[in-house]
């Protein structure tokens, strides 16, 4: 048994080390072997309940009493529903789950106790302990054995209890009474023993007695049972049946992430509350689990070190009645803290009626920036995620990397909004145990497990921006991105925590402008392993575009002169109107590629679906579609994909095309029939993920000149051989004593470096145009710097 008494107020007296119950001094010390205990044990055979003691031991039974009255209306209730008992599975768990909305619609037991709502809100412990005692009685009462047998206590778990109250409302007002609320753990504590009623002996005259340590308050008898004796001391017997204690463990609840109270109160300290689990309820849920906690309201001291005349200051905590966790219903097949209403499966309807839905969700998901409809189709699949399944990862993770200024942050912002559950952090403010999990020691040497950012998106969707300023923190995310899982290993104390989460990221590239003569891994200065585990990788660049430039600008002044006045001010614009059939997708009857079909042409009227029901929809999607299929047509063409990608670079130094990749197309193409609603994924849906991939891996491995690199990402990129370069002819002009070069010499040097160059022109003009070198004249270059 661990200490409790200190966490409920009580002092420690300098003996450190001891059990609680050794912190008191006695003056002698009892052989519980000398104990008389008959007058203790002996139980009145004239009460009709034979579990009593269990549930009122401090009452004593009276035929009359309200308790009693209260007792008989609920054995009748459970009489009547006896028959879905299992006697069994009582004995065994000594718990009964039980619907509080069975009883309030029970019209009979409503009639007999008619203030039974009142008293489950008001007076919740004596409620439950007379739901206990009859369920104690009709039970024992079918159990098949011996009729002398002692049935154990049964606990009654109250669920469905409406209605939830946001744990910014938990306040003085609510003490005592019975209210549920919504949360995420975000802290575990270890198990420990509370004890519940304590075993005394006097130390004259040897007489037992039991004392109830309400709230684990250590408390000592008063006086003596015996009235001759007039002893004022006691020793504690701790092996005594009159001790009885309980499992318990505290852990911490944190508002929901993605909760609706939560986003309209943004820039506040999210709301937590400490919740105490005792006997069945201990080590039900870890860290990043949602969950809904019926329970008690109490109060206890604050355990801040107090100074001279500071106020007594005391903390609000849930003594839990019931625990339901997403593991209950359903986890990993969608749960959210998203609720529907009638209303919103009206709207879900519709919106699944138009004609062009992906085209139209696609461009919704951050209407404030303007453009990248592919970077938003592949952050929409990464939302919806692929199938789920046992030994499969669902999860989409997605890189943006691009120049700054171009929206990849308005875009993550918007995941995290639109998500069911979703969590935004930022690279350059967030330690690797605040992203992760780690292990924080409690007062007594043990260990409580703390949830981080990944953790608490578990089913849901992690948003990192700046991901290029968390170097130290990246092989934390390996684990994760794959397995699915976070591992511990701390003070000899080794677990392993779910991290099904999906990973959006931001990334500026080192200089602050992507340079394409140098491969993605020395644009980022990120490992190999870390990026081979991301689905899709976007480059935005940019690019000066006089047709675009002048599009984004007509966006950014609509949005600014109002959302009312943003059609309107597209379809006036005599640019806008003249560059309209630049956009026709039907044009001479060819294939249109994606890219053409998601965007908007300009001057049209679209109703972008708003963020509020996008985010319902995607819940929905989630919860109701959690395993398309993949037909054999739609898997002929990824395969095909996949070998001809295979076969075209099967060099030493070339990218790495392996089964991931495949993986990757088939969970997009998974999602892409989520989105749309269907349990199967079309031929239609593997040409769209290819030509996403495509994409992607044209993004990541272009050159300067517009061609594909696939040596880029891995072997030696023009870049790099640009550095090895430099740097000879940097030790040539110290050598020398100059820093002009002609081109012959620069060849010459090329050359005894056995430096492989297609055409040395084009590579002498790339280091001019990135500043390596400067052009003199026509054969003369004079060296700048090194880079």
């Amino acid at each position: 048994m661990t200490s409790t008494n200190k966490k409920r107020g009580g002092k420690s007296d300098g003996y450190k080390g001891r059990p609680w119950f050794m912190k008191k001094k006695v003056s002698s010390v009892i052989n519980e072997e000398d104990v008389v205990y008959e007058s203790v044990t002996k139980t009145d055979n004239n009460i009709p309940y034979k579990g009593w003691n269990h549930y009122f031991p401090d009452e004593i039974y009276e035929s009359i009493s309200q308790t009693t009255f209260r007792t008989r209306i609920a054995e009748n209730y459970f009489e009547k529903n006896k028959k879905s008992l299992k006697v069994n599975e009582l004995e065994e768990q000594k718990f009964y789950r039980l619907d509080i909305k069975s009883l309030l619609n029970d019209e009979s037991f409503l009639r007999e106790w008619t203030s039974f709502p009142d008293d489950v809100r008001d007076n919740p412990s004596h409620t439950i302990n007379c739901l206990g005692l009859a369920l104690h009685q009709v039970a024992s009462k079918l159990d098949g054995n011996d009729p002398n047998a002692e049935f154990p206590a049964i606990r009654i778990r109250l669920f469905n209890n409406e209605p939830v109250v946001p744990l910014k409302e938990i306040k003085a007002g609510l003490f005592g009474k019975l209210v549920t609320v919504k949360g995420t753990v975000i802290r575990v504590g270890p198990s420990k023993l509370l004890c519940v009623r304590m075993g005394f002996a006097c130390t004259s005259c040897r007489r037992p007695q039991t004392v109830t340590q309400k709230d684990g308050i250590y408390t000592l008898p008063k006086s003596c049972l015996a009235g001759e004796c007039k002893s004022k001391t006691f020793a504690p017997l701790c092996s005594s049946h009159l001790t009885i204690t309980r499992n318990f463990q505290i852990i911490k609840i944190q508002e929901s992430i993605g909760d609706d109270d939560q986003r309209s109160d943004g820039g506040r300290v999210p709301r937590t509350m400490e919740i105490e689990l005792t006997d069945d309820l201990v080590d039900i849920c870890c860290p990043g689990d949602n969950v809904t906690v019926t329970g008690i309201v109490k109060v206890n001291s604050n355990e801040e070190p107090k100074r001279k005349n500071a106020p007594s200051l005391f903390v609000l905590y849930l003594e839990a009645v019931s625990v339901v966790t997403s593991k209950a219903t359903g986890g990993r097949l969608g749960h959210t803290n998203v609720e529907f209403s009638l209303k919103d499966y009206y709207a879900i309807q519709e919106l699944h009626s138009e004609e062009n839905l992906f085209r139209l969700l696609v461009n919704s998901v951050c209407p404030t920036v303007y453009g990248h409809e592919c970077v938003k189709a592949g952050v929409l699949l990464a939302l919806v995620g692929g199938a789920q399944g046992v030994g499969r990862r669902p999860n989409i993770h997605v890189l943006i990397v691009g120049d700054p200024g171009l929206g990849k942050s308005h875009m993550l912002h918007a995941c995290a909004s639109v998500a069911p559950r979703g969590v935004y952090v930022c690279g350059n403010t967030t330690s690797s145990s605040g992203l992760t999990v780690t292990l924080t020691k409690e007062q007594g040497g043990d260990f409580a497990l703390e949830a981080g950012a990944l953790v608490l998106a578990n089913h849901g969707v992690c948003c990192i921006d700046e991901f290029d300023k968390m170097t130290s923190q990246h092989q934390a995310l390996l684990e994760a991105m794959e397995q699915e899982r976070m591992s511990v290993a701390k003070g000899g104390v080794v677990c392993s925590l779910p991290a099904h989460s999906t990973i959006i990221a931001a990334a500026n590239p080192a200089g602050g402008h992507y340079n394409r003569a140098k491969s993605l891994i020395e644009n980022l200065r990120m490992s190999a392993p870390l990026l081979s585990r991301f689905d899709l990788i976007f480059i935005l660049l940019d690019k000066p575009n006089a047709h675009l430039d002048s599009l984004l600008s007509e966006h950014v002044m609509a949005l600014h002169a109002g959302s009312k006045k943003m059609k309107t001010y597209l379809r006036s614009s005599s640019l806008s109107s003249s560059m309209a059939s630049d956009y026709d997708p039907s044009e001479d009857g060819m294939d249109v590629s994606l890219m053409e079909r998601l965007k908007i042409r300009p001057g049209e009227n679209i109703d972008l679906v708003p963020q509020e029901l996008l985010r319902k929809y995607l819940a929905y999607v989630r919860k109701y579609v959690p395993t398309p299929k993949l037909s054999v047509e739609a898997g002929k063409v990824l395969q095909n994909f996949y070998l001809e990608l295979r076969g075209q670079h099967r060099d030493k130094d070339s990218t790495p095309i392996t089964t991931r990749q495949l993986e990757s197309m088939i969970r997009l193409a998974e999602a892409r029939a989520k989105v749309e609603l269907r349990e199967e994924a079309t031929v239609e849906d593997a040409k769209d993920v290819v030509e996403l991939m495509k994409l992607t891996l044209f993004d990541v491995n272009e050159d300067v000149k517009g061609g594909l690199e696939f040596k880029k990402t891995r072997g030696m990129s023009q870049g790099s051989k640009a550095k090895k370069f430099i740097a000879a002819l940097q030790r040539r002009a110290q050598i020398e004593n100059k820093n002009t070069f002609f081109v012959d010499e620069m060849k010459q040097l090329c050359t005894a470096m056995n430096l492989q160059v297609t055409d040395f022109k084009s590579f002498i003009e790339l280091l001019n145009t990135h500043g390596f070198i400067l052009k003199k004249s026509s054969n003369q270059y004079k060296l700048l710097t090194v880079d």
